[in-house]
């Protein structure tokens, strides 16, 4: 699929049938290709145990199927209904604070109920036994957001019993436990498996490596939860691409793993949703307040079509002002086309727009869709009918793999929360600021994770690789590629210990570094870090005191160890000895750049550019016009060489 198809999310359920063939038509009429439905169904179809009403959901694919539509089912497994709750209350997740979260809203069950695994897959074989060779249906959607509301974690007694099975299976005896836990620190040893309780309500912090394996072992339980769907969706369900809608922004669970067992990797852009929560500066968020980042699309797009090998969707796409956020503002007119050919432009091979008629009652009132809820067109139903009519005027492209990677590991991220060592320590968003800064330099980016090929990049970047195994680092040197190491990387094992060589551990050949000491400094330190050519840039956070005999390219201005290494480079990595932020950060990307024979390019703050097979996009996410540089001559498919406010540009390349 190299053309962009578009979607909508769809509720029948919540209408009067009578509307129904007259939104598919106007589905149709709007461009639309996909339909989304039934993930929050399983109360409605099945209201009691064993009493199925299915023909309201068969005239509905009947109708869409018939209009020209393609359905993508969904099972129902995120919400389910009272009378399962009620027959097993042991089902419900239970929040770090031991309170048990309770049936009114959705995702109120625990990845670890064992009872709960085999009444999903129950409901999923009925869905997939009744719609699995409906010739209407064409792909699956597995349960929805998995950490949504907080719930891949859950402090149940499902899941401390499940810990404990982990645990013995990973460990096979309770000495190998305790040496690797370190139980000798505090004297907190166990003589049983059965002894161990979960890392939540305790006086202190928990033990680190007990954290990070209860991460680890959470994560397990979405992956045999979704794998158990993906089975039965391929048995009964042949042939058709199955996905699930992963959040934007959330780390909480292996993506990488679980990706693994999906055709198509899917998930749910909220770029204004998502905006004010972010770490931008007050002014960052003011002038982007009705853009969102520009980096936001990007980022994620890039994330998951890497994880899905080139196959990656939207499944909902933010239409205007959400209903969940802390405030929420309408986007600009034009955002929507952009934020679609942006995910486009990032490889996106479908967009699906949340949802098709704003919801009149329940809790998602304020929420906008396509339609208002007496069924006149929003703003975004404008855009997308805008976007539908372009796409005829762009022939077929691929993306291309990028010459630069960035590593995105998910246990280092745990890690790094687990053990902070600095209160305001950025962790996952140094990876964001990373990538923004590269593309801001106009590079187009691929990830990567611990398992991934990493033959054939130039450039590799690890800006927050806490965990480095044995087998990464024997990748990463295999690879030939330049690197780009930030700090903490191999800082910790696998087992979250010290390596016996110092940090960066398994690194230290690549990177002619070990790390004395660290510490993290408050923003009233005003320390800097001189470069070679004099220029300095303020910093605080994060900071390492190193021994190498690399060549050293800036140091510390400080009152501590004034002098000492703060940007080392050996014949094939560059160490960053501090977390760089800002300007100083990307000059530091800029030199690691030049030094991997990259050449950076430079435009408007608030112009993006990127490049879909032999098309080139750029993005304006500005309020004023902007020139896009370097395209006389150009053929311009879509727009011009001027960019306008909120607007798109698409030319050929050759």
């Amino acid at each position: 699929m190299s053309k962009l198809e578009l979607g909508v999310c769809y509720y029948p359920e919540q209408w009067d049938p009578s509307l129904w063939r007259e939104d598919a038509q106007r589905m149709v009429d709007m461009g639309i290709d996909w339909v989304r439905i039934a993930e929050f169904t399983w109360g409605l179809i099945e209201p009691k145990r064993g009493a199925f009403h299915w023909d309201w959901l068969d005239e509905v694919i009947d109708i869409l199927g018939a209009t020209g539509l393609q359905v993508m089912m969904s099972t129902p497994t995120a919400a389910p209904p009272k009378w399962l709750i009620d027959a097993h209350p042991e089902i419900l997740p239970v929040g770090p604070d031991g309170r048990v979260r309770g049936y009114g809203s959705r995702r109120h069950y625990c990845f670890s109920s064992t009872v709960y695994l085999e009444k999903a897959k129950r409901i999923a074989t009925e869905y997939a036994r009744r719609y699995g060779q409906n010739p209407y249906v064409k792909a699956w959607q597995i349960d929805n957001e998995y950490n949504d509301h907080d719930t891949v974690l859950s402090y149940s007694e499902a899941a401390r019993d499940g810990f404990r099975l982990w645990l013995a299976e990973k460990y096979g005896t309770i000495e190998a436990l305790n040496d690797t836990w370190g139980a000798a620190f505090w004297g907190l040893s166990y003589t049983s498996f059965d002894q161990i309780e979960l890392p939540n309500g305790l006086v202190a912090m928990a033990n680190p490596t007990q954290s990070l394996d209860f991460a680890q072992y959470s994560s397990d339980r979405v992956k045999l939860f979704n794998r158990a769907q993906v089975e039965i969706l391929r048995k009964h369900s042949p042939g058709r691409d199955i996905t699930h809608n992963f959040m934007a922004g959330s780390f909480e669970f292996d993506h990488h793993d679980v990706a693994k067992d999906l055709d198509i990797i899917g998930f749910d852009s909220y770029p204004l949703g998502n905006l004010l929560g972010s770490t931008l500066t007050d002014a960052e968020k003011r002038h982007y307040l009705r853009t969102g980042a520009p980096d936001y699309q990007g980022f994620h797009c890039d994330l998951y079509r890497s994880q899905g090998d080139g196959r990656m969707w939207i499944l909902e796409q933010q239409p205007g002002p959400v209903d969940w956020a802390e405030k929420n503002p309408s986007p600009a007119d034009g955002m929507v086309r952009l934020w679609t050919w942006a995910a486009y432009a990032h490889g996106a091979q479908a967009v699906m727009f949340f949802r098709w008629r704003q919801a009149k009652y329940a809790q998602e009132q304020f929420h906008t869709a396509l339609l208002r809820s007496d069924g006149s067109p929003d703003q975004a139903a404008l855009e997308v009918a805008q976007v539908a009519r372009e796409r005829a005027l762009l022939p077929d492209a691929t993306r291309r793999k990028a010459r630069v990677a960035v590593m995105l590991d998910y246990q280092s991220i745990w890690a790094a929360d687990i053990l902070p060592h600095d209160d305001a320590f950025p962790n996952a968003q140094i990876v964001r600021e990373w990538y923004a800064e590269l593309r801001a330099l106009g590079m187009d980016l691929d990830f990567v994770g611990p398992d991934s090929d990493l033959a054939g990049y130039t450039l590799i970047v690890l800006p927050q690789n806490m965990i480095v195994t044995a087998a990464l680092a024997t990748s990463l040197r295999e690879s030939g590629a330049k690197l780009l190491i930030g700090a903490r990387s191999g800082s910790k094992t696998a087992q979250m210990h010290t390596p016996h060589n110092l940090a960066p551990g398994v690194l230290a050949d690549l990177a002619a570094v070990r790390v004395l000491r660290v510490e993290s400094l408050p923003d009233l330190a005003e320390e800097s870090v001189r470069l070679k050519d004099g220029t300095a840039f303020g910093f605080s956070g994060w900071r390492e005191v190193i021994e190498t005999d690399a060549e050293v390219l800036a140091t510390f201005a400080s009152d501590y160890r004034d002098g000492s290494a703060a940007v080392v480079r050996s014949d094939r990595a560059t160490y960053v000895a501090m977390v760089p932020r800002g300007a100083l950060l990307r000059a530091i990307l800029k030199d690691a750049l030049d030094w991997a024979g990259l050449i950076p390019t430079s435009c408007h703050a608030d112009l993006r550019i990127t490049q879909r097979g032999d098309l080139a996009f750029a993005f304006n996410f500005g309020r004023e016009p902007i020139s896009v540089p370097d395209t006389a001559g150009r053929p311009f498919l879509i727009g011009t060489s001027t960019v306008p406010a909120y607007g798109v540009a698409v030319w050929r390349i050759l």
